[in-house]
């Protein structure tokens, strides 16, 4: 049974920093081909914010490219998203997903950026 959970979500002021994590179980962690952020904000679809894989290949989508950073840490099983020069706009519920034969989903974390 694979269940991933996210924390790190807040309130920041823009230009403001937050970092979050998300941790997969229920499998090996090197194992998940790749662990994604995604996020949804008020009134918008899901969208694809950045995702690594098990080797370490980065990709990100063209709104956060030069401010967020994903990483990942198998020993602590754990992928991380530094999320630096917030704007209002970043505001959303963000999601951890981890692909292993199709993707699993956390339940989301919070994050509000104040302008």
């Amino acid at each position: 049974q694979v269940q991933v959970v996210e924390s790190g979500g807040g309130l920041v002021q823009a230009g403001g920093s937050l970092r979050l994590s998300c941790t997969a179980s229920g499998r090996t962690f090197s194992s998940y081909s790749t662990m994604g952020w995604y996020r949804q904000g008020p009134g918008k679809q899901r969208e694809f914010v950045a995702q690594i894989t098990s080797g370490g290949r980065t990709n990100y989508a063209d709104s956060v490219k030069g401010r967020f950073t994903i990483s990942r840490d198998n020993t602590y099983n754990t992928v991380y998203l530094q999320m630096n020069s917030l704007k209002p706009e970043d505001t959303a519920v963000y999601y951890c997903a981890a692909t292993y034969s199709r993707l699993y989903w956390g339940q989301g974390t919070q994050v509000t950026v104040s302008s």
